[in-house]
């Protein structure tokens, strides 16, 4: 199971360990991947107050302040970010690619989360990843990039659901 990153290393794993994955759990995330988030560099560097911070991080990015919010570290030089925004900038660069050969390399069951505001996955794109591989049940929830914790309740009834299921067969 994993969102995002975590979802491609999912299914990647799966796909070069058919034996050790009985099914899978991929969380908002494409078989294409095409992100720019060098945003994400107006984070870096220490920052005179905690305030000043969450302004770098701007208007635009302040959907994700409650996700970075953890990751704030008040220092004897101000406040900065527990990790450098140039390693997400880097991270991005390799995880951007086509990797369908990797989302069809299995075939075990699995369950496809979107969250149906999300700004990182189309509608489309989901379908299509559901379409073209055996197995693949898409569950749609209110939300955003992050539906285990957007919508807690709807992401644990849909995995509760879908392991419910593979108990049966």
């Amino acid at each position: 199971m994993g969102n995002s990153l975590a979802g491609v290393n999912a299914y990647q794993f799966a796909a070069r360990h058919r034996d050790r994955v009985s099914a899978l759990i991929v969380e908002d995330i494409g078989a294409v991947i095409a992100d720019n988030t060098n945003f994400a560099l107006a984070w870096s560097g220490t920052f005179a107050t905690r305030e000043e911070l969450v302004a770098a991080i701007g208007i635009r990015c302040i959907r994700l302040l409650p996700y970075l919010q953890e990751s704030f570290r008040q220092t004897s030089t101000g406040w900065r970010l527990a990790f450098d925004p140039q390693d997400t900038v880097a991270s991005q660069s390799f995880l951007n690619g086509d990797h369908w050969e990797d989302w069809l390399g299995t075939d075990c069951p699995a369950l496809l989360v979107r969250g149906r505001d999300s700004r990182v996955t189309t509608q489309g794109h989901l379908e299509e990843m559901a379409n073209r591989r055996a197995n693949t049940q898409l569950v749609v929830l209110e939300g955003g990039h992050v539906p285990h914790l957007d919508n807690p309740v709807g992401f644990a009834n849909a995995v509760r659901d879908f392991l419910s299921a593979l108990k049966g067969s």
